[in-house]
This record gives structure tokens, sequence and C-alpha cells, in this order.
């Protein structure tokens, strides 16, 4: 499996942070490629959801299961499908800021290796990755932001 590490600040408190990033209905908002969530049941250890996600212009389909979940700590999502992959979020709360870690591993579809070759999409997916983060940072602190100036 190939691993993505990221970590980060948002300058929000830690249960908007965990509140946000726990709804999988709004991952296609912070999510570059993913443009497609439903079905989704459940809430906590157990949620489980279907998803459709680009991976160089390329469509994958999947299904998503919450495998840990502890609030405002920590949010361990496992996908099965075209693509397999663990994502583990665990997050730390300092004063009105809140540091998150975000580990990702996962499994390039062998379709896409024959195609693309694996040294572009490594890069490619470095950079989703840190779109993601801009994105997460971007729409909370901006939201929190603003209702501070009304």
């Amino acid at each position: 499996m190939i691993k993505i590490e990221r970590s980060f600040s948002i300058n929000v408190p830690v249960e908007k942070v965990f509140s946000y990033l726990s709804d999988s209905i709004r991952l296609t908002e912070w999510m570059p490629s993913l443009f497609d969530v439903r079905d989704v049941r459940g809430k906590g250890v157990g949620q489980c959801f279907s998803w459709t996600y680009k991976m160089m212009g390329m469509p994958f389909k999947g299904k998503s299961v919450c495998i840990g979940h502890i609030i405002n700590e920590r949010i361990a999502i496992k996908t099965m499908g075209s693509i397999t992959s663990i994502w583990d979020l665990t997050f730390k709360s300092q004063s009105n800021t809140t540091l998150v870690n975000l580990v990702l591993e996962y499994t390039i579809p062998v379709p896409l290796i024959s195609k693309v070759g694996n040294r572009l999409i490594l890069r490619r997916n470095e950079r989703e990755a840190d779109m993601a983060v801009a994105n997460i940072k971007e729409k909370l602190e901006w939201k929190d932001q603003f209702k501070t100036l009304h």
C-alpha cells in the first residue's frame, strides 16, 4: 500500500472540525476528485456509504465503512472496491485551534497503473492531498470567521 501523511492546524475548535470531517455527505466539498457520495447509512462505527472517485480522469466506484470513531479524537474509514484504502484522522484540541493528522494508505487500481504509470499517479495523489487540506482549512476557517463578522 502507498502512504500519504499530512498534519495541519485549523483555527477552529475541535468540535467543529470533527463534526465537519465526520459528515460523509460533505466529503465532496473538500476531497477534490470525489464527486459522488450516496447511500449513507448509520453513524459512528459501522456507518457506510457508496462513492465514485476519479483518479487521473478514470472513474472508480466503491463502498466505505467507518471502522473507528472516537468523538473529537479519531475517525477511521476503510474503503473497498476499485480502490482500497484506510483513512485515519486524529484530532487534538489546543485552545481554539485543532491539530489534525491524516494518514492515508491506499492501492492504485491496476488498470490505471498500466495506462498512466505509478510515478505520475503518486505525484498527482500527493497534490490532491494538499488540495484537500487547503479545502478543509478554507471551508472551516472562512465559515468560522464569517460568523464572527455578523
